[in-house]
């Protein structure tokens, strides 16, 4: 069976601009398939980026879950996850 999920993670409202936005798939970092938009600064002075995922179907299906991460300078990161079983195809 032939296909792709792309997935997107979009961060806004941080300051100042070094945040990076991370992926995990099933639970281990990836940065296969990924792209990174670079970081919008807006009118109130805060910051905007996104994060772009691409998995063939069978590894989306299989991944258990994909998080997304926003980090800043070693600090916990801030996660949001998605269950592939949770979605539609």
């Amino acid at each position: 069976q032939q296909g792709s999920a792309t997935l997107v993670c979009l961060a806004s409202g941080g300051f100042p601009s070094a945040w990076r936005l991370g992926w995990k798939v099933g639970g281990s970092s990836s940065s296969s398939g990924v792209s990174h938009s670079l970081e919008v600064l807006g009118g109130d002075a805060h910051y905007s980026w996104s994060s772009t995922l691409s998995l063939p179907a069978d590894q989306w299906r299989k991944a258990g879950s994909v998080s997304c991460e926003a980090s800043l300078n070693g600090q916990s990161p801030v996660t949001q996850s998605l269950d592939p079983d949770h979605c539609s195809e």
